[in-house]
């Protein structure tokens, strides 16, 4: 009855704010240049508005391709970098004609305004109300300060202009604050919980026989995501099962490998590009056969979830990566610590009410996809920026956040599975890659795991690993390894197969941070989809001192750029993950068809050795036992800044919610060096070759 009362209720509000957005986008009253800007943004709500009532009217669903698509482009195509360079969306612009302060504001509210195109197809009338009525609120502090001139024109005085920022900062404020408890929840509810099932009911439903299917979800759609779906759709069915087996099978391994009692358990959340539908429906059928239920998320909308930091959640390939990075730090116009207090509050009330829900969710199942043209993007002073107070609050929020998801998802728990394959945008060749990626992900296990144990017995003689690099690559970094009480069941490294990481290839380590010491180089290098040129890390007892990058004009933009995308605001971060990347197979695939620039970081890392910076590989599970296949216990799962978790009074330092690792590629690696505690050396890369027995096979693919 209450759930009746408030739709009503929405219903009545949406009428009657909507109705003033159509008056207000024909308002002759407004003072230039702003009237250009509520003309804009009001007639984008109206198309709004008109996709909602298609979709609630069910006329949406009479509607032809050409129709969906015509639709499609009306709402999305303001994003295209030829509108967008012109838009009030882009901040630059926006600054440029309504004024520095006003301006940025002002193309803030414009991005968020976006999310809600999938709101009205998702018939989230509540959110297209509250959203509206922020717009029309803020339209109304520019009509109360309009004065007349003595010729007649009118016009804002610069006292009028500042009050009318000083409420338009108020109102986006109190906004977020009022409405978190909206928004917060609607992050945690679909994850945990599979009645929250737009997605996976419009997977399951869909008819895929056709694209116009794609346009239904009200994501962007662009030809990746039509041509992925054309791709697929000419599969045999036995081929679609087969990729989806990979993927669901390393989730269940990721579970057997760890002893975690996958029974337990009763969600999956998957991850994954649009365009893959028929995989994910052969997904969602066997992981219903394994007894979980599938939960999908959509990719982040506002500012509040994040923009411009990789794609998580069901999410399309980015129509204008720059839009993205214009607007990543737009939280800055409202974040503070009341703000970040309240969203935490409601973070627990939202996990206690649901607490079993939570705690019998399995973990993430993810499907990455790579292949787009690098992106190094403009650094625009118009963009919104965190200050310093800002950059220790964002640390301080993440830190209390994974703690309270933590505590009512525990990490010992859970586990996942994250699979990549290509995007047409990765060229002609994307059928022939694609099949590539599909046999790289299927790759013999057993062989993998052979060789692999040959480098973790040389590992485990050694104190430390000396990392060298080559030409133009001047990598000098000694690792700490963790000592062995017992090697007859003890090991320092994890002999990685395909479960939760696929594909193959890599043996890892949490290091000792203490002597842990040298430089980190990489000529080019993408994290995060962000392009990084001549990546310099300095590390001082396994922990972040120094670094720099050549990406901009100045060492303070190149510093900033790190600073805020490889250590998301910390002073420091210590060295979490030491791993040898053994696919070499990977490798030549990258370079036979020269997408080495392109490969995610999951298969990027198997390519050679790899350094993380951040939590260590085994974080918030560090007390959960870990055995190889040779039945050795991984005993280097902490380090000493995660085993601060033991002690109360320093508990909020262990964590840093981040984990970005650095590979340094074949090519560019010079040496890999055991060193033992008698003094003596155990050469397992050399000039970037293995020479260690029993490893040479691994070769063949670099010498090809």
């Amino acid at each position: 009855m209450r759930q009746l009362e408030q739709m009503e209720e929405y219903e009545e509000r949406f009428s009657l704010v909507s109705e003033r957005i159509e008056q207000l986008g024909q308002d002759a009253e407004m003072v230039e240049p702003f009237a250009s800007y509520f003309r804009e943004v009001a007639a984008f709500l109206c198309l709004v508005k008109k996709s909602y009532a298609c979709i609630v009217e069910n006329t949406y669903e009479t509607f032809s391709l050409e129709q969906r698509q015509q639709m499609h482009d009306a709402l999305y195509g303001r994003l295209r970098p030829e509108v967008y360079d012109e838009s009030y969306l882009n901040p630059a612009y926006a600054q440029s004609i309504l004024g520095k302060e006003l301006g940025g504001m002002l193309s803030m509210l414009y991005a968020d305004l976006l999310s809600t195109i999938p709101d009205a197809y998702e018939g989230r009338l509540d959110l297209l109300c509250i959203w509206s009525e922020l717009f029309v609120e803020i339209h109304g502090f520019f009509v109360e300060e309009i004065q007349e001139q003595e010729d007649g024109l009118v016009a804002f005085s610069e006292d009028s202009k500042q009050w009318i920022a000083g409420n338009v900062k108020d109102a986006i404020y109190w906004f977020y604050h009022d409405y978190a408890e909206i928004f917060v929840p609607d992050t945690i509810n679909p994850m945990i919980d599979a009645s929250y099932d737009f997605f996976t009911k419009w997977i399951e439903e869909a008819d895929l026989s056709d694209n116009r299917y794609l346009y239904r979800i009200g994501a962007p759609i662009g030809s990746n995501e039509l041509m992925m779906a054309d791709y697929l759709r000419q599969m045999p069915q036995e081929q679609i099962d087969a990729m989806a087996h990979t993927f669901t099978e390393g989730y269940r391994k990721g579970f057997e490998v760890t002893g975690k009692d996958l029974k337990a358990k009763k969600t999956v959340k998957i991850e994954a590009p649009v365009g893959m539908e028929r995989m994910v429906r052969a997904a969602i059928q066997q992981f219903a056969e394994m007894g979980l239920q599938t939960t999908i998320l959509r990719e982040a909308t506002i500012s509040l979830y994040g923009r411009g930091g990789g794609k998580r959640g069901y999410y399309s390939v980015s129509m204008n990566r720059q839009f993205d990075y214009d607007h990543k730090d737009d939280k800055a116009f409202y974040f503070d610590k009341s703000f970040v207090e309240r969203r935490l509050e409601i973070m627990r009330d939202t996990f206690e009410k649901e607490k079993d829900q939570a705690l019998a969710f399995g973990g993430p199942a993810v499907v990455e996809v790579f292949g787009e043209e690098p992106f190094a993007p403009k650094n625009n002073v118009a963009n919104a920026k965190y200050t310093d107070k800002q950059n220790s609050l964002n640390v301080y929020s993440a830190i209390e956040s994974g703690k309270v998801t933590n505590t009512y998802i525990p990490g010992e728990a859970y586990s996942f599975t994250i699979i990549a394959y290509p995007l047409p945008a990765i060229g002609e060749q994307f059928e022939e890659i694609f099949e590539k990626t599909v046999l790289l992900n299927t790759l013999d296990y057993e062989k993998y795991q052979n060789i692999q144990q040959h480098i973790i017995d040389a590992l485990d003689k050694g104190e430390s690993v000396h990392v060298t690099g080559r030409g133009a690559n001047h990598t000098d970094i000694t690792v700490k390894l963790h000592p062995l009480q017992d090697p007859s069941k003890e090991t320092i490294f994890e002999n990685c197969v395909a479960d939760v990481n696929i594909p193959v290839g890599e043996v890892f380590t949490s290091p000792v941070l203490e002597g842990t010491n040298g430089i980190l180089h990489v000529t080019q290098v993408y994290l995060g989809e962000l392009c990084y040129k001549d990546l310099e890390i300095t590390f001082t007892d396994g922990k972040i001192t120094a670094y720099r990058c050549a990406n901009f004009a100045t060492e303070e933009e190149n510093k900033k750029y790190i600073q805020d995308n490889v250590l998301y605001h910390h002073k420091t971060l210590p060295l979490g993950e030491f791993a040898i990347g053994t696919n070499t197979t990977a490798y030549r695939m990258a370079r036979d068809y020269d997408i080495a620039d392109k490969l995610p970081i999951l298969i990027a890392e198997k390519t050679g050795p790899h350094f993380a910076v951040g939590d260590t590989c085994y974080s918030h599970a560090e007390d959960v036992a870990m055995y190889n296949p040779d039945g050795k216990e991984v005993v280097a799962r902490d380090n000493s800044v995660s085993l601060l978790r033991k002690d109360e009074a320093t508990a909020d330092q262990a964590y840093f919610n981040c984990h970005t690792d650095i590979t340094i590629p074949y090519d560019e690696l010079g040496n890999i060096v055991v060193q033992c505690k008698d003094g003596s050396t155990i050469t397992i890369i050399y000039e970037g070759r293995f020479v260690l027995p029993g490893t040479e096979e691994l070769n063949e693919e670099l010498d090809r």
